[in-house]
């Protein structure tokens, strides 16, 4: 079953606090990150993954009455937001709330564990659609 992972940052202000640690740090951090994601890999339980920008760098995109792009924003004042996620595949829940515990103990400052609030949710199936080519033989 296939799950995302969403790592949340707290104290959105539009910049990541992460910018302000100690390079050693943030060296650190980053290479849990890769051994996580490697792992992940390995076990063949990584479908994606990938690190968001700072929320002030988002936008958020609608439709206006033409069909054109209405874009607004950045907002970047925030209790929280999006860091970045996963999609994993694994077997059981069980396993996806193991992944999303490790990934939340990921090193910060001095080497701590920062315990981030990682939100997981099944990744939903459409039904098949019958006009789309197959594509077996």
């Amino acid at each position: 079953m296939k799950y995302m992972m969403m790592m949340n940052a707290p104290r959105g202000n539009g910049e990541y606090q992460i910018n302000d640690w100690s390079p050693e740090d943030f060296q650190a951090h980053i290479a849990f990150m890769h051994a996580f994601n490697r792992q992940l890999g390995e076990a063949g339980e990584m479908v994606a993954c990938e690190g968001l920008t700072p929320p002030a760098q988002a936008k958020l995109v609608r439709a206006g009455k033409d069909g054109r792009p209405v874009t607004d924003g950045p907002f970047p004042e925030t209790k929280e937001f999006l860091a970045g996620f996963w999609i994993i595949d694994v077997d059981s829940a069980e396993r996806a709330y193991e992944l999303a515990a490790a990934v939340s103990a990921a090193p910060g400052p001095g080497g701590a564990p920062l315990n981030m609030a990682v939100e997981l949710r099944p990744v939903m199936s459409a039904p098949p659609d019958p006009s789309a080519p197959s594509l077996t033989r």
